[in-house]
């Protein structure tokens, strides 16, 4: 298995000790660009956390040869506190604390960086702003300019193009496509189906249960999407919680 390869082997993982993702195998492989599509609480986000190991496997395996630093990761915009007091700039450079630590100091080379990235998603100037004081689709830039910082082979995306206005989308869609022809590996979260169809020739198509995996236009056919929104209907909520593996 390459270094930068990640299997799923038979992967079941239960968030707040309910199941999310059920007996799923199959591969990420090096440098694909793959979507993770399905219907609302499909396990996907779930499955993110699970591949940086935040999540353990109640039961089958997660299989990479990766150290978390591997990874670039971008939660879900509710998930993140706009209200802290910091600025544009240093938000930024948060994406060098895999080389600095947490109590290292930011070589002058980094800021340089830092304002090279935000020139790079259209930001050039805003680095004294506060993120409070940012749309949405600015606020989106600048943790893309973050990514860009880390510099990792693998990126998590969850949820990247929610609420953001379209010429935002655009710009950050030409990003991905940039890390795809780099080499990196570049998994995200989509609920948009024709952003999955027009910009990601993999597609992982979940509903709890594997539905379909492989190229785009095969895995996201009608027939899949029916039987992944019908299996979406039949979910019990309420099911029995299950205990952590061993």
């Amino acid at each position: 298995m390459s270094a930068s390869a990640i299997r799923l082997d038979n992967l079941t993982v239960s968030y707040d000790r309910h199941p999310a993702v059920h007996h799923l195998s199959g591969t990420f492989q090096p440098g694909s660009l793959t979507a993770i599509a399905g219907p609302n609480g499909a396990g996907k986000s779930t499955l993110l956390k699970a591949i940086m190991r935040e999540l353990r496997p109640a039961e089958g395996r997660m299989e990479h040869r990766l150290q978390r630093t591997d990874f670039a990761y971008l939660p879900q915009a509710a998930d993140i506190n706009r209200r802290f007091p910091i600025s544009v700039l240093d938000t930024v450079l948060l994406g060098r604390w895999r080389w600095a630590g947490a109590f290292g100091r930011i070589a002058k080379q980094d800021a340089a960086r830092a304002g090279a990235a935000l020139a790079t998603v259209g930001l050039e100037g805003f680095e004294k702003r506060h993120i409070g004081s940012l749309s949405a689709g600015q606020f989106q830039r600048v943790l893309f300019a973050r990514l860009l910082l880390q510099d990792a082979p693998i990126i998590l995306l969850d949820e990247p193009f929610t609420a953001i206005d379209a010429r935002t989308t655009r710009d950050l869609l030409d990003i991905v496509a940039r890390w795809h022809a780099d080499g990196r590996t570049v998994i995200a979260v989509l609920h948009d189906f024709e952003q999955v169809r027009a910009h990601f020739p993999q597609t992982l198509l979940l509903a709890r249960r594997l539905i379909g995996w492989g190229p785009t236009q095969e895995v996201m056919s009608s027939a899949n999407l029916l039987q992944a929104r019908a299996m979406a209907e039949r979910w019990d909520e309420d099911a029995e919680a299950c205990e952590p593996a061993a």
